[in-house]
């Protein structure tokens, strides 16, 4: 190897320039009036100590526990009365054969994550695996001489 083969390991990273026409406009994405707004500005480090003393709720947006914990699983919701309509003649109920049935979408290609809910009326016997139900749902699939497993 020589001096003209060698390659730097990372891309060269250069800081967007804004503020200089372009796509950006008017206040260049730095919101409007103040020191932050302004150009050369950097903030004092006894500012940081200010800033730390804030509440560490701030920021986070209405639902907190939405923001903060992103990755959690969301289940989605299906109704009893989607299921007699889907299972008219009963069967076994789970998120592929929800899936299947057109009741609810896969995600990524999976099936994803289902939770059954009691509004609605159901008549026929059907077995649930793999769903989280609610109490009402319970209550109602199991009026109905169905199961879950």
């Amino acid at each position: 190897m020589q001096l003209h083969e060698l390659k730097p390991t990372t891309a060269r990273k250069v800081a967007k320039r804004i503020g200089r026409g372009g796509k950006r406009g008017k206040t260049s994405g730095r919101g409007m009036k103040g020191q932050k707004a302004r150009a050369g500005n950097s903030m004092r480090p006894e500012m940081r100590d200010i800033i730390k003393k804030l509440p560490k709720l701030r920021g986070h947006g209405k639902n907190r526990a939405k923001t903060v914990n992103a990755e959690r699983p969301i289940a989605m919701p299906v109704n009893i009365a989607a299921l007699a309509l889907a299972f008219p003649k009963g069967g076994e109920v789970s998120p592929k054969s929800l899936v299947g049935a057109g009741v609810i979408r896969s995600q990524r290609g999976k099936a994803p994550l289902v939770k059954i809910l009691g509004n609605g009326e159901i008549t026929q016997k059907i077995t649930v695996t793999g769903c989280s139900v609610s109490a009402s749902a319970r209550e109602k699939i199991e009026k109905a001489g169905g199961t879950i497993v």
